[in-house]
């Protein structure tokens, strides 16, 4: 269990860097920092997906919150504005503590209450409940609602329209300021409301200042909750985007607690770090409709990423080797199966849920590792079966030509994209500028495409014809040799990163270890171990692999700043975790899985799980910078992220795959 003391929540700077995560399962969130101060634009009590798993929506921002006691008045929350902190709630703060949700415990004097937060699996909801532990007799509890009801990618301003209540009841009131997506319900049951409609202005948020965007924001209060609690009493108060909603907040807490224990279980009875990341894992998971069935996919990050198809693949391709996530990935496969168009993916949906983008080489073919990793690792040719038909469209469509000029070329290499688009997931763009052109045969989608080609093989020998296999076979021969003539350098004792038409890229890269980490490795023994060698000594850090070295002219150590100065140095040296996946497996393809290789990978992981505890608390972050000390950067939590090393910590450390 992730828990911190007093020093660490008295600590406002401390506070202010961790930051938690709850998740509906529906696309919706909440989140603050540990402090329980708003940092980001994204931050809220109920971030609700008003098209699941889209549409997302701040709703109920924060709670002003105060225990009196006596004559005594004690504020339990914090802000930030411009130049100063008020109130100072988090000083009271004595304990915080995962368990399996937010818990946050205050003292003062006499008198010691905890907060949880959490959010029912499937609902539109977020509950905060409150219990007082110990005090000589009761104490007032007084709460502010402050609504922000806008986008969740803007900020809110005072507006006349939030002015007019829609339904107040004795224990709930009702509030929509503009359209339906805006409507939130607040349930206040043992609490009564007194009406004031106020209006605070100029919350800060730092996080958002630094990335260079609009920064403070106004937030409406339609009055103030007052509840009294007697010593070992609790209360709830639950806001929901369905006013019909009843609410059971005892039932869904006992409910939502044994679903955890069994995401937990899914990757280990015991071991405290698989079960933690399973944990995270499940947060990505959301339920997708498609053609009026409920399936499910996997948002790439939170705050602010919703359902990509890349991000989905890679992060499925590390829980397909668990067996107690190998259903999930089933179900999320079928999901994107459903959207597959001229042999294409979606890399994005939009924020509307009405269209999605196509514009990817690699997602298409991460799917085709997938269901390789489930026909293989999981013995389960019944479901590759399912996907089979799916496979061949791919490969025929990569083989044929397909959209944004993804087709193979006669040496069997696949070449994609133009100097408008990029389709790797180096994809980087600020207006018409491309940081990283990756346009003609990238290194990592040859090695995927050849490793689709032997599963395409593997397939047809099982389920279809020899003469299908065959022809795949051949194909993938062609493919091999090819890629080793025309990628390997030789000078430099390492892959090109990619093949262009003004001529091979040498910059290097970390996409190469794609070639060695795959089940069809594409390059020779001798190959992998120089281009290994090399990515340890260059790219190697103890987050993840940079995304360029040091060395080279490009290289951007920080990844700090305004949109554009972010932009470019996202893969021009940022390191990402994710690639601690691609490259564990091709370690331990190098050198055996072993008492000595296991020990290696615990350490190298080491670094990573105790991030666990630093930024998005229980999660991983989407990067970090390339030079020391490696500031976690970007999205709290994010999915290649956790489930890249919730496979390898699995299937090496554990030995459960």
């Amino acid at each position: 269990m992730i828990s911190f003391d007093q020093e660490t929540c008295s600590d406002l700077e401390a506070g202010l860097a961790r930051e938690w995560l709850e998740t509906d399962g529906l696309g919706g969130f909440a989140s603050s920092t540990l402090a329980g101060i708003n940092t980001r634009r994204y931050h809220g009590l109920l971030v609700a997906a008003t098209q699941p798993p889209v549409g997302r929506r701040v709703l109920l921002s924060r709670l002003e919150e105060r225990v009196r006691y006596g004559a005594e008045q004690t504020p339990l929350s914090a802000n930030l504005y411009p130049g100063t902190v008020q109130p100072d709630g988090y000083r009271h703060l004595r304990e915080f503590r995962l368990d399996p949700w937010p818990v946050m415990t205050y003292e003062h004097d006499a008198w010691r209450l905890e907060k949880a937060v959490f959010m029912p699996h499937e609902r539109p909801a977020t509950v905060v409940r409150y219990t007082l532990e110990s005090a000589p007799g009761p104490v007032w509890l007084t709460l502010r609602p402050l609504f922000a009801c806008r986008d969740y990618h803007h900020l809110a301003r005072s507006s006349a329209a939030f002015d007019t209540m829609l339904h107040q009841s004795r224990d709930s009131f009702t509030l929509q300021p503009w359209d339906m997506e805006s409507r939130v319900t607040v349930h206040h049951v043992g609490g009564e409301l007194w009406p004031d409609g106020l209006w605070y202005y100029n919350f800060f948020y730092p996080r958002e200042a630094e990335r260079g965007l609009d920064s403070t924001e106004d937030l409406y209060s339609p009055g103030e909750i007052a509840f009294l609690l007697s010593p070992g009493e609790s209360i709830h108060l639950i806001a929901s985007t369905d006013p019909e909603l009843e609410p059971e907040p005892e039932r869904w807490a006992e409910e939502e607690r044994a679903r955890r224990e069994q995401v937990a279980a899914r990757a280990s009875a015991t071991d405290p770090t698989a079960r933690q990341l399973s944990r995270a894992a499940d947060q990505f998971v959301v339920r997708r409709t498609v053609k009026e069935h409920d399936l499910q996919s996997l948002m790439a990050g939170y705050p602010w990423f919703t359902d990509w198809g890349r991000d989905a693949m890679i992060a499925c391709s590390g829980l397909a080797g668990i067996p107690g996530w190998r259903e999930q990935v089933r179900v999320i496969l079928r999901t994107w199966a459903a959207y597959l168009r001229n042999g294409l993916l979606p890399n994005t949906f939009d924020d509307s849920g009405h269209g999605a983008a196509y514009n990817t080489v690699d997602a298409s073919l991460w799917f085709v590792h997938v269901v390789h990793n489930l026909a293989q690792a999981g013995k389960d040719l019944e479901s590759a079966a399912t996907m089979y038909d799916a496979v061949l469209e791919i490969i025929d469509a990569y083989r044929h030509g397909t959209d944004h000029d993804i087709g193979m070329d006669e040496d069997g290499l696949v070449r994609a994209g133009s100097a408008e688009t990029q389709l790797t997931w180096m994809d980087a763009k600020f207006g018409d500028e491309v940081f990283t052109p990756r346009h003609g045969k990238a290194v990592e989608i040859n090695a995927l495409w050849y490793n689709a080609l032997r599963t395409g093989q593997y397939l047809a020998e099982r389920l279809d014809t020899a003469e299908r296999a065959q022809e795949l076979g051949a194909l993938a021969d062609l493919t091999r040799k090819s890629f080793r003539e025309k990628f390997w350098c030789a000078e430099r004792g390492w892959c090109y990163d990619c093949l262009t038409e003004n001529g091979p890229d040498a910059s290097l890269r970390p996409n190469q270890l794609i070639a060695v980490s795959l089940p069809h490795t594409v390059v020779t023994r001798g190959q992998a171990g120089s281009l290994f060698r090399a990515v340890t000594e260059h790219l190697l850090t103890p987050y993840g692999l940079r995304t360029l070295a040091p060395g080279e002219p490009d290289y951007r150590g920080q990844y700090e700043g305004d949109q554009y100065a972010r932009d470019s140095a996202y893969h021009q040296g940022t390191v990402w975790p994710w690639l601690f996946g691609p490259y564990l497996h091709s370690y331990f393809w190098l050198n055996g899985v072993g008492t000595n290789s296991r020990r290696y990978a615990r350490g190298l992981l080491e670094p990573l799980l105790d991030h666990l505890r630093t930024a998005g608390l229980g999660s991983i972050s989407e990067v970090f910078d390339g030079d020391s000390p490696h500031h976690p950067r970007g999205c709290i939590a994010q999915a290649w992220s956790v489930c890249q090393a919730l496979g390898v910590w699995v299937q090496y450390h554990l030995g459960e795959a």
